[in-house]
């Protein structure tokens, strides 16, 4: 080998070690986001974050994760079996008011009724696609909808949009899927303590109610259903609840004892 031959045979090998080092450099870095967004998601399960703070954090991070035009959260709606889209960082009017997808209807339906991931290379010429005039308006392209998996059924949809044509990779959809599972376990412990939280409140309520009964019903010689009324009466009159009224005898009782 020259020494000619040696010199390019080397910057050839320099080239490729860097442009190496490069793709290295930038799937750590992705890797990095990536991480980074599911612990943002994460935290969110501890924190004092509404549902639609939560949603909103999902969609942004997520969009910035996977370098997404526009990301969308959608929720299914267990009494009319409709796909609802509760959160995207789109500003637009026309995307953020979309009619709501059937269940088993368009790409979003059956990857929710299938609880299985979808790619769409062009929604704006997919039949598929239910909302491809606003596709066309929003200039969305290519579609990567994975399900919010949680105890084997699917809750929602996670969406990624691109500007451009693009076929995602199976690390991307691999991504989008870890996302939107953590994102499904998030949702859902959410709603699990709001619904400890009502039916905590609504059995406090109860023994409220029961309490101050029978404190109408030795000092007023009521019956039950007698006091039960005259409690609803006082909430309906009142406009307060009867939870209220029900602490409000208690707490009258209670000072005259005391007294």
């Amino acid at each position: 080998m020259t020494v000619a031959s040696k010199r390019i045979f080397g910057a050839l090998i320099g080239c490729r070690i860097q442009n190496a080092v490069k793709s290295s450099n930038k799937e750590s870095a992705k890797s990095k986001q990536i991480i980074m967004a599911l612990a943002k998601i994460s935290e969110a399960i501890t924190s004092d974050l509404y549902l639609e703070d939560i949603l909103k954090l999902i969609v942004t991070v997520t969009a910035e994760a996977m370098g997404s035009k526009i990301c969308s959260l959608m929720l299914l709606d267990k009494s009319s079996k409709e796909l609802v889209v509760k959160a995207t960082q789109s500003v637009s009017e026309n995307y953020n008011k979309k009619p709501n997808i059937k269940l088993g209807e368009g790409i979003a339906g059956k990857v929710a009724k299938e609880a299985k991931s979808a790619t769409v290379l062009d929604v704006r010429k997919d039949s598929r696609y239910i909302n491809r005039e606003i596709a066309r308006k929003e200039k969305l392209c290519s579609l990567l909808c994975a399900p919010l998996i949680f105890k084997d059924s699917a809750i929602g949809v996670l969406n990624c949009y691109t500007a451009k044509p693009h076929h995602f990779s199976k690390n991307e959809i691999n991504i989008l899927k870890s996302i939107a599972n953590q994102s499904a376990v998030v949702i859902e412990n959410f709603r699990l303590v709001v619904e400890s939280k009502v039916i905590k409140e609504e059995l406090e309520a109860r023994k409220a109610t029961e309490r101050a009964k029978g404190i109408l019903m030795r000092r007023e010689n009521l019956d039950e259903e007698e006091s039960y009324n005259l409690i609803r009466k006082y909430s309906m009159d009142k406009r307060k609840s009867m939870r209220e009224i029900s602490e409000a005898i208690i707490l009258t009782e209670d000072m005259k004892k005391s007294s």
